[in-house]
């Protein structure tokens, strides 16, 4: 689940009018579902595709758009919209030529998925490690999803690709085989198509091609003739999440129904995923039985027996575990205790695989985590093993080796790095190179590449080599980046980063529009990341911009995730505002120059500002949120976030009802809540439309200020190309500049770094 004056004689905004005419809010007659979830007077909009609830939207669209175009943009002498403005900067940045493109290797090639303005859906092409390090790498096109479009009649959004190790790889066997993934629109649910990569085209099925029907699913290669199939295989085939439930192995030339069905899990269960590790000398298949999130039983499969036989791997249910070639890899939710051993929540153990398979575990603690520090992330080369650590939410890395005599050692890695930091294996198979990438808020980012070869030895990694590195899109002069600690209800101390324009005398340069962001959910860490369309739109224009690391995240580990779980949801709202609460003790903004926003779990907490927290905000943004959560459950994946929120349907409803933002809205304090915007996409196949139009259906019915506005296509992150993407957040940033921005000119006339071309 996921999310982003000038020196002129015009001093002003137009006023975004409200979706309500003043003059008849006293004629409005509340709306609101029962407290209880008995009753829902919008029901009727949960027809996602249906024409009466379509054209509601299209109406609701029709009338945003209306309102934030007629925005003028303060700084263009001619009062251009301010929407047309920000949108063409946006779609500026997003079609960049210059971007850093991310790669990944496959044998003698790099491969990258391209878009810009001219291929709106994506290039996939590829070119080589020696081409790539040049200003001007010569890429070989493999497939134009715009011209495959145009060529079928559709919609296709590129959802991905697994290529087919060759047995002779070592012997410099090509790739020669793909399994593609293509959506309608940007849809969760997918289609996969074989495709050829010498003759650039896809393997029709009448030839034997593998292929598989819409459905959220996957295939992925076990050898050239099979693959693993989970997916919609018929009734009863599938999750009350909507996902798979059954794994099949599928050989070539049969029918998808005729696949040996290997393993099957409850339809109450939330997934099952199989794979094949093509490891050379370290060949093995996975079933994962994914019952929640974070909630899964591992199996190895031994295909050599008929029927195929399961090993599950003997660790908690709570605990993610795997292997590389001989090492397991197991990281612990909650305390594990191994004999007389006890490995604490968010550590990382590792050991002998076959030996913890048979019963004679020797485990070696690679990372234990502490008060202020948790892992981000691991990266596994050829004879290494990176970590990326956060501590306070800063980034530093590790590296950890074999000596020759099978102990680990540590040392620290690359120390000088500073900002958000992220490294991944260039080809773990085959070497010990990584790729390293570095950025912060206001520096762009940069790719380098690394060798850790000579460490296992006792040696030093190589120099970084700088590859890539991208352009900066806006003007950071004067801009600084601070962290802060807020501190919540129940005494925690929450960090947040601040990015704002030096505020030498705070008195003369405050109150500023800030927009402050969050999260909060499935363990997911909020890290610095270059803002090149907030800076652009946003920081460049005098705003500031904050992000908050509330619980419910995974910034701290596990137990930051668990502290905000279920009956203790509310622990991420009372953080959140707190966040808020604290920016205005400092000095930095004041309610009505303060904005909020989120997506996805973010919309949630979002609504929960709204509905709970309206004296704190001038403005908030709700995107593809879950809002009502009596029936999250029954919409489309939500089954399958029971673990983060509760059952809706048992007594859980009880504390789930106290963050149902859709259920705590209310006619005595509607004249409290600020305006809102509430954004979504039809094609979003994760989180239900129906959230977000029915949310904004009963604020209408108060008589509050709310508009919306719905993309057609998008999917779950709103935007199926560059082009929606710039439109969705031009309109959403005019909104704030309308709303919280002081008539923005006011912003610039404080004299803190502004410039000709701020608003």
């Amino acid at each position: 689940m996921t999310d982003p004056a000038p020196t002129t004689d015009r001093t002003t905004t137009t006023e975004i009018p409200s979706m309500t005419d003043s003059t008849d809010q006293a004629e409005h007659t509340a709306q609101l579902p029962a407290p209880d979830g008995s009753t829902d007077p919008h029901a009727w909009l949960e027809d996602v595709t249906g024409e009466e609830a379509l054209d509601w939207v299209r109406e609701r669209n029709a009338r945003a758009e209306s309102a934030l175009e007629s925005v003028q943009d303060p700084a263009d002498p001619d009062g251009a919209p301010l929407a047309e403005t920000l949108q063409g900067q946006i779609r500026e940045i997003l079609d960049a030529k210059d971007r850093i493109p991310g790669v990944v290797k496959r044998g003698e090639h790099l491969y990258n998925v391209w878009t810009d303005a001219e291929h709106e859906r994506g290039l996939w092409r590829r070119t080589t490690m020696e081409s790539y390090r040049t200003d001007e790498p010569e890429w070989e096109i493999l497939l134009d999803v715009d011209a495959l479009n145009e060529a079928e009649g559709e919609d296709w959004v590129w959802h991905g690709a697994r290529l087919l190790r060759p047995a002779g790889l070592a012997d410099g066997e090509p790739y020669r085989r793909a399994l593609v993934a293509l959506s309608h629109g940007g849809s969760d649910a997918d289609v996969t198509r074989e495709f050829d990569l010498e003759t650039l085209s896809f393997v029709p099925e009448s030839e034997g091609g593998f292929v598989r029907p819409e459905a959220k699913g996957s295939l992925s290669w076990i050898d050239e003739d099979t693959v693993w199939a989970c997916t919609d295989f018929g009734e009863d085939t599938m999750t009350s999440s909507g996902y798979a439930r059954q794994a099949r192995i599928w050989r070539r030339g049969t029918a998808l129904a005729d696949a040996e069905l290997v393993h099957e899990i409850p339809a109450s269960d939330m997934a099952v995923f199989a794979a094949h590790d093509h490891t050379p000398g370290w060949e093995r298949d996975w079933i994962v039985e994914a019952h929640a999130f974070y909630d899964q039983t591992v199996h190895v499969v031994d295909r050599s027996e008929d029927p195929p036989e399961l090993t599950r791997i003997e660790v908690p249910r709570d605990l993610e575990a795997t292997a590389h070639r001989d090492l397991g890899i197991f990281s612990p939710r909650s305390d594990w205790q191994v004999g007389e051993d006890v490995y604490p929540a968010g550590s990382l153990v590792v050991g002998d695989f076959a030996r913890f398979q048979a019963g004679e575990p020797e485990l070696h603690m690679l990372f234990e985590p502490t008060a202020s520090t948790s892992l981000a992330g691991m990266t596994i080369t050829r004879t290494a093993v990176v970590l990326s650590i956060l501590e306070d939410v800063v980034h530093r890395l590790e590296v950890h080796t074999r000596d020759e005599h099978g102990q680990w050692v540590r040392r620290d890695l690359y120390p000088e790095l500073r900002g958000s930091i992220g490294v991944s294996a260039v080809d773990a198979d085959e070497s010990d190179e990584i790729w390293v990438t570095v950025t912060d808020f206001i520096e762009p980012t940069a790719l380098l590449l690394g060798d850790l070869a000579e460490v296992a030895g006792g040696g030093e990694p190589t120099d970084l080599e700088p590859v890539k590195s991208a352009p900066a899109r806006f003007d950071a002069e004067g801009l600084e980046v601070t962290q802060h600690f807020a501190t919540s209800d129940d005494g925690t101390r929450i960090p947040y980063f601040e990015i704002s324009q030096s505020r030498g005398d705070r008195a003369a340069n405050s109150p500023r529009p800030t927009l402050l962001y969050g999260y909060g959910g499935f363990e997911i860490s909020l890290t610095p990341s270059y803002l090149g369309a907030i800076g652009k739109t946003w920081l460049e224009r005098g705003g500031t911009y904050v992000l908050a690391n509330i619980r419910g995240g995974g910034e701290y580990g596990p137990a930051w995730h668990q502290a905000a779980l279920k009956e203790e949801r509310h622990r991420a709202y009372e953080d959140f505002s707190s966040v808020a609460k604290d920016l205005v003790e400092r000095g930095v903004t004041d309610r009505e120059h303060l904005a909020v926003r989120g997506g996805s779990n973010g919309g949630l907490l979002t609504g929960n500002m709204l509905t709970q927290y309206p004296e704190l905000f001038g403005a908030v943004i709700i995107q593809v949120p879950l809002l009502d959560m009596k029936r999250y459950s029954h919409l489309l994946a939500g089954a399958s976030w029971m673990a983060e929120y509760g059952d809706p349907d048992t007594e859980d409803w009880e504390f789930v009802r106290t963050f149902s933002p859709y259920h705590l809205l209310s006619e005595e304090r509607a004249a409290d809540y600020p305006p809102t915007f509430v954004l979504t996409s039809t094609r979003d196949d994760r989180v239900h439309p129906g959230h977000a139009r029915k949310f904004t259906a009963a604020l209408e019915s108060l008589g509050a200020d709310v508009r919306s506005w719905e993309n057609i296509e998008g999917g779950h992150g709103g935007a199926a190309n560059n082009e929606q993407a710039a439109r969705m957040n031009a309109l959403l940033y005019t909104f704030l500049w309308d709303t919280i921005g002081g008539g923005s000119t006011g912003v610039a006339s404080s004299g803190a770094g502004a410039t000709g071309d701020d608003t």
